[in-house]
């Protein structure tokens, strides 16, 4: 992705915009702007379905480089890993919505 296109979408583009990128999951975001700070863009990363689209409404948004090394930290520990593992284990399944289940829409 070019810098120019970049600076477009932080100028044309409108609040709170997706751009796709080659990467899946891998999102630019145009944060609006917020009491004395100016628009600007920001990373999320959002898994995606198999047609490329979010399967979450907002994903992880990274606003700098300091934000990311700061993630890639929390993201080292073992510990992690092994929490989410007993709250997979503790969580109750997902409900889904069954194929031509009519689903109301509120």
């Amino acid at each position: 992705m070019s810098e120019d296109k970049l600076v477009s979408f932080l100028k044309t583009g409108s609040d709170w915009a997706r751009m796709k990128t080659t990467i899946p999951g891998l999102f630019i975001l145009k944060l609006p702007a917020y009491k004395n700070n100016p628009s600007r863009l920001a990373i999320e990363l959002n898994p995606v379905d198999e047609s490329g689209s979010p399967t979450k409404k907002r994903g992880l948004v990274i606003r700098s480089s300091q934000e990311l090394n700061e993630f890639n930290k929390l993201f080292q520990y073992d510990k992690l890993s092994s929490l989410l593992k007993i709250i997979d284990k503790i969580n109750p399944a997902p409900k889904k919505a069954k194929p031509g289940e009519e689903v109301l829409e509120i």
